[in-house]
């Protein structure tokens, strides 16, 4: 049977988000693999008390790119089935590079860092913000950016995560995005909900950080992937490490299309779906996206066992 897996990104971090693999020695080694990279110990964070290092951008990234990497080095160890096709939502795009064999694990590592860094320098604190808005279609989303835009002259609003159909998070400056939580609830939206987040990600307040690692991809070398990977900015796949940097680079200032990814593996005929890290989120929204998919949650040895029962190798 064919699936995808999809890697989550920032958002789905916990702490002990990793217990169910508590059996598994791959998994705390791909972390201390990591750790050494950066010489930080990321497992203690996971499975400390506190959660507010772990929720700090500039840790949150390479957190969850370990989770994702030690994620699919469990599922590989147990003899699982190759997906055809792998995407990630946003961070979790580097995870999917990785597994398909492009980027290696060690250079993503100081990828994502560098990410991290050069986004929160791009937008001093508490300047940026994001938001969910919920119960209001692309378009009307996108109009109401425009409008409080207009009312907020000289800064930025934007739909920046289109996540799924009545789902969309808006990115910009602090004052203009909560200008179109406002507009967005007179329009009728469910809910205009603030994100947690101290970074405008995915809109044009990113370009300086854009360009920045634009630099820094020159000196990684990529390969050509083994496994197809769809990417968040054009929802295509690429096999030319130059275009595949240059999708990595757009992404940071252009938006998620995830809506459209699942919607494309659909309509190829891959209904079903593994999220490979932790948390549920990216289960969650391939339902809502359409009603015939379905996407197990990769987070725990358990249910990574019963995937492969139901997904066995040809």
């Amino acid at each position: 049977m064919r699936f995808a897996f999809f890697f989550p990104g920032q958002g789905s971090q916990s702490l002990n988000m990793m217990a169910g693999f508590d059996g598994m020695t791959v998994v705390k080694n791909t972390f201390a693999e990591a750790s050494d990279v950066l010489n930080q110990d990321l497992w203690a964070m996971i499975t400390g008390t506190n959660a507010s290092p772990l929720n700090e951008t500039i840790n949150t990234q390479p957190i969850m790119l370990a989770a994702g990497i030690a994620t699919w080095r469990a599922y590989r160890e147990l003899d699982g089935a190759t997906p055809v096709a792998l995407a990630g939502h946003s961070l979790g795009e580097y995870s999917a590079l990785v597994a398909s064999g492009s980027l290696s694990f060690t250079d993503a590592v100081r990828l994502v860092r560098l990410r991290a860094q050069l986004m929160q320098d791009a937008v001093p604190q508490g300047e940026g913000a994001m938001a969910a808005i919920l119960g209001l279609d692309d378009d009307a989303v996108r109009a109401i950016c425009a409008q409080a835009e207009r009312e907020c002259p000289h800064t930025v609003a934007e739909a920046v995560n289109f996540n799924s159909p009545g789902q969309v998070v808006i990115a910009g400056r602090a004052n203009t995005v909560a200008k179109a939580c406002e507009l967005a609830k007179e329009a009728g939206a469910k809910r205009a909900l603030p994100l947690p987040v101290s970074v405008p990600s995915h809109c044009r307040l990113m370009r300086p950080a854009a360009d920045k690692l634009g630099q820094a991809l020159e000196t990684i070398p990529f390969l050509s992937p083994s496994i197809r990977v769809l990417h968040n900015v054009d929802v295509c796949s690429h096999s030319d490490a130059t275009a595949i940097k240059e999708a990595l680079v757009r992404q940071l200032y252009s938006p998620v299309r995830w809506t459209e990814t699942v919607a494309k593996l659909i309509q190829e005929g891959i209904t079903d779906s593994a999220e490979c890290g932790p948390g549920k989120v990216l289960s969650g929204l391939a339902k809502r996206i359409d009603k015939t998919a379905n996407c197990a949650s990769l987070t725990s040895q358990e249910a990574m066992e019963q995937f492969i029962a139901h997904h066995p190798a040809a």
